[in-house]
């Protein structure tokens, strides 16, 4: 069941790498909240060996399912937000987003071209809002760890 959303832009780069078996090199290199209004595609910054762009048109959606995942990311020293991306039309497009490290991980293991960005802070603090309200660690019980 969905609980939130929220819009999002991912700022993707390509770098030229002077490598005899590959020209260049694409990522996912940040995040941003989405207020609205910007254009699915906007070039940020085009330089001889490297070139960036402004995706928007995602949303980071919480599951209540996914309080766990989403808890043990927003703890993390470094908490990040997952994107998963695919070459079209010569571009890298992110196609999904996430703050779940279930979500994180599957995306790395299944092939698909992913990275991890650092959260920003405003992401940091809707997600810290969320579990406040909605996440309940379990209780251990006996002798567990971990």
């Amino acid at each position: 069941m969905l609980m939130d959303s929220m819009p999002i832009a991912v700022i993707m780069q390509r770098r030229l790498l002077h490598h005899p078996w590959m020209d260049d090199t694409w990522s996912a290199i940040a995040v941003v909240p989405d207020s609205g209004g910007l254009p699915p595609m906007q070039k940020l910054r085009c330089s001889e060996d490297c070139e960036s762009y402004l995706v928007s048109g995602l949303q980071l959606e919480l599951h209540r399912d996914g309080n766990d995942a989403y808890f043990e990311n927003w703890n993390a020293p470094e908490p990040k937000v997952f994107v998963m991306w695919r070459m079209q039309e010569g571009r890298a497009i992110p196609l999904l987003a996430s703050v779940s490290y279930v979500e994180g991980t599957r995306m790395f293991d299944s092939g698909e071209s992913a990275d991890g960005v650092p959260m920003p802070a405003e992401i940091h603090l809707w997600l810290g809002r969320y579990l406040q309200q909605h996440y309940q660690p379990r209780q251990r019980r006996g002798r567990e760890h971990g």
